[in-house]
């Protein structure tokens, strides 16, 4: 590189989260105007110092079925922004692809504060119904989805069950080590009085659970909620001026190197978390070691122990070992895992929760869940052929 990387022209200045629960019944763009509020006032700013907007997947991406969330066009319109530079695109390395665009928009001199927002509504648009009832065959209707759905692979889950029972079969892995990701991240939930799901579970409770998509029980797959996320990216030269305490970016990891493909990736015991995280690590010299909390992505908990490994937190094929009766991952543990409570007990904030999530603990004000002196925090978001990730740390590097 001929220049500074871009992540250190950028501080996360603000975060905001919305009202968190089961079909609220409140619209996207209601939720989503409430979680940027509170995160462009706890940025310090005003509604007009924002002139920059990005979020995934941008609303027309997608058939929304509750997952899209409100267009760039619908944010601006309800909150009268006058915007130099804006984006909304699913076409990115993950969720993460949202922040880190618009951490490019600031680098570039496109924008000096970006609001980032990630809104889900999947609770109130599964109704009474099961959580089958998202699935909406123009999703499935095209590529992969046109040979999986004959044998009735629909969903996601059903895919990535195949990546767990492959990581079974390679190395070993059993239910009891997948479990303790569940387990381990409801006692952090129990913490987090947002977290939808808070009451203890045991092992027991997990095994005993019924099967969704064989190796794959309820609760290894997130839980559908309403909510909205908000995130403030500025130029650096702001952190002077902050009310609170800055964020910094100390490297994304954005690379794809391999089929985007669910079923084509050379190695089904991995995805596309091995590349970003490779690219990640390209790009800074700290070390796994240094991590001091970790929040990664769970949509489903296999996706999670896939994450560990590609990120060098242990070897490839080990995560079953590393999380064997989950003092590692645990508060206290070496590597605190999911502080607030994942998307398993938390809800599907949809990876935009696992970055505010870092960005709390980094700032010291996560309280009972708060781990000690944290100062680096590992953030990594997608599965399958999508995936990226984010280093933050407390001071500039």
């Amino acid at each position: 590189m001929t220049r500074t990387p871009y992540e250190r022209d950028v501080v996360i200045s603000g975060i905001g989260q919305s009202q968190v629960g089961r079909r609220l019944g409140r619209s996207d763009i209601d939720l989503t105007v409430e979680a940027s509020l509170r995160a462009i006032a706890d940025a310090g700013l005003d509604r007009s110092d924002i002139d920059g907007m990005s979020t995934y997947p941008g609303g027309f991406a997608v058939p929304t079925m509750g997952y899209g969330g409100p267009s760039p066009y619908d944010v601006q319109e309800v909150m009268r922004f006058d915007l130099n530079w804006y984006q909304g695109s699913a076409e990115l390395p993950g969720q993460l692809g949202a922040i880190a665009a618009a951490a490019l928009a600031v680098s570039a001199g496109l924008a000096r504060h970006v609001l980032c927002y990630r809104t889900v509504t999947e609770s109130s648009a599964q109704g009474a119904g099961s959580r089958s009832d998202l699935v909406n065959s123009l999703t499935v209707a095209s590529g992969m989805g046109r040979w999986s759905m004959v044998g009735g692979g629909l969903s996601p889950a059903n895919w990535i069950a195949l990546y767990a029972t492959r990581h079974f079969h390679e190395y070993g892995t059993t239910r009891e080590q997948l479990g303790q990701i569940a387990v381990t991240q409801r006692r952090h939930a129990a913490l987090n009085p947002l977290a939808v799901l808070r009451s203890p579970m045991s092992l027991d409770d997990y095994l005993n659970a019924r099967m969704i998509s064989s190796p794959l029980c309820l609760f290894d797959c997130d839980l559908p909620i309403d909510a909205s996320t908000a995130i403030v990216v500025s130029h650096v030269d702001y952190a002077k001026d902050m009310p609170g305490r800055p964020v910094y970016v100390d490297a994304f990891g954005s690379a794809s190197r391999g089929r985007l493909s669910w079923d084509q990736y050379a190695d089904l015991t991995s995805m596309a978390a091995q590349g970003a995280a490779d690219h990640l690590w390209e790009r800074t010299a700290l070390k796994p070691a240094d991590v001091d909390v970790a929040e990664l992505y769970d949509g489903f908990s296999i996706l999670t122990a896939i994450w560990l490994e590609a990120l060098g937190f242990c070897a490839k094929g080990e995560s079953g070992p590393f999380l064997e009766g989950g003092h590692r991952i645990s508060l206290g543990g070496v590597l605190p895992l999911n502080t607030f409570g994942g998307q398993l007990s938390a809800g599907r904030l949809h990876g935009f929760g696992h970055f505010h999530e870092a960005v709390v603990q980094l700032r010291g004000t996560a309280g009972a869940r708060q781990v000690d002196n944290a100062k680096v925090a590992m953030v990594a978001n997608g599965g399958g052929p999508v995936a990226g990730c984010a280093l933050l740390t407390s001071q500039p590097s």
